[in-house]
């Protein structure tokens, strides 16, 4: 494996997830993995600074044995990505960009009506934030009932570039002016982003407006499925996820629960499936997801899924999956939305890229796993439950990491969630006042 990174990874992270691995020599899976950078750690994509450096990528070149049995592998697929490919002269295992548009907001509300699944009333393909009035006048028209709509810019990622639009209390027949001054007292779900921001990002990319379904329901929740297109064209349901958001409006991805409830698991999985034979039939190749709501009315009512968008890359779900995937040689079942080990023993989870707190700066990530340890929070190869760490290069300078807690039941995976956050607060105060 050659893994690069903008910036060089600490040697105790390597040795801790090399650690990990079950039934491997640490020695040997170091000598199989070359760690390469370009030392840069501008916000600008890794792709732009390879393709800058071409002596590095002559290093990577060099050091790939076999260009017949290689492949490219990275969390999205750009014009940069592809070019990286071909610069290299190895495929590259992810969507072509020119696929992209489907995993727009608007291209994958058509996608959806080509599928015949359930999403919400809205407007696609919008240039302006000036057309989303006329376009809820008209969404109004059709369902005088809502409440409440969600703008999104067309490229917007893990909400930010969502915004909540407030409806209650507007009369019937509501002039487009009325209408209007409800558009510019939007809730942005990105914090600190001023309107004409917001305004100006959504005349450069296009977007959507649509209703946000089960407002006033009983209980409302977030899941989604994972699914990839082999090399071969073959569709694989990979998994199920309860999505944990928040942020402004409850629009801002925070985390994960695996696998989804049973009781609407394998249903999003049925409307996900058209949609993933839709995209296979495309070409489209590699890892990509299908967030849902789902929406309950009533105590014993069922479960009505709408889709919301797809994200035509790896995302906030895949790594955990991948985690729990290689530490137990287990498999998911799409059918029964059960995963089980060789063994025969169920496993859960719960993840989150947002463990943060001004008080985590403090901690280096051998500090980290130290801790674990202490508090019998790392994960264990005999019984296999536990907690893994990742994200840890965001420590110093943003107090925030990212965990996934693996238990034998959806209760035991929440504990040692709770249990490791709780453990991270409980030593850092420790630590503040130590410090004085």
């Amino acid at each position: 494996m050659i893994y690069v990174t903008s910036q060089a990874i600490h040697p105790s992270v390597i040795e801790y997830y090399l650690n990990l691995l079950p039934g491997v020599i640490l020695s040997h899976a170091r000598r199989r993995l070359t760690l390469l950078t370009p030392y840069d750690d501008s916000t600008r994509p890794l792709s732009l600074k390879l393709l800058e450096r071409p002596r590095l990528l002559e290093r990577i070149s060099d050091a790939i044995a076999d260009k017949d049995h290689a492949h490219l592998v990275c969390f999205n697929t750009t014009f940069l990505e592809r070019n990286l490919a071909l610069r290299l002269g190895i495929p590259l295992y992810g969507a072509d960009p020119r696929h992209l548009d489907f995993g727009t907001k608007s291209g994958c509300r058509r996608l959806f009506a080509r599928a015949g699944i359930s999403y919400p009333l809205g407007a696609d393909d919008l240039g302006s934030i000036e057309e989303i009035a006329p376009a809820l006048a008209r969404m109004l028209a059709e369902r005088p009932g809502m409440r409440q709509a969600v703008v999104k810019i067309n490229e917007g990622t893990s909400g930010e570039g969502n915004a909540s639009v407030d409806l209650e209390g507007l009369p019937p027949g509501a002039d487009v002016e009325a209408i209007a001054a409800r558009v510019h007292a939007m809730r942005l779900e990105k914090p600190g982003m001023a309107f004409e921001e917001y305004a100006r990002k959504f005349r450069a990319r296009g977007g959507i407006v649509e209703e946000r379904v089960g407002i006033g329901a009983r209980e409302v929740r977030s899941p989604s499925v994972q699914m990839r297109v082999t090399p071969l064209g073959k569709l694989e349901l990979l998994s199920t996820h309860d999505q944990m958001l928040g942020g402004a409006s409850g629009q801002s991805y925070l985390g994960c629960i695996f696998p989804a409830d049973p009781a609407y698991a394998a249903a999003i999985t049925r409307e996900a499936e058209k949609v993933g034979r839709l995209l296979g039939e495309a070409g489209v190749l590699g890892r990509f997801a299908l967030d849902f709501v789902v929406v309950r009315e009533g105590e014993a009512g069922e479960w009505t899924p709408y889709a919301i968008e797809i994200n035509l890359r790896k995302g906030g779900t895949t790594h955990p999956f991948l985690t729990l995937q290689f530490l137990t040689g287990g498999a998911y079942d799409p059918e029964t939305a059960v995963f089980t080990t060789p063994g025969g023993q169920r496993k859960f989870l719960v993840a989150s890229d947002h463990v943060e707190s001004p008080l985590y700066r403090g901690y280096t990530p051998d500090d980290l796993f130290d801790l674990v340890v202490r508090r019998g929070l790392h994960f264990g190869q005999v019984r296999q439950t536990g907690v893994v760490l990742h994200m840890l290069s965001a420590l110093g300078s943003s107090g925030r990491l990212g965990l996934t807690a693996v238990g034998n039941s959806p209760e035991e995976a929440h504990e040692i969630f709770a249990a490791a956050k709780a453990a991270l607060d409980e030593e850092a105060r420790f630590e503040e006042i130590a410090a004085g």
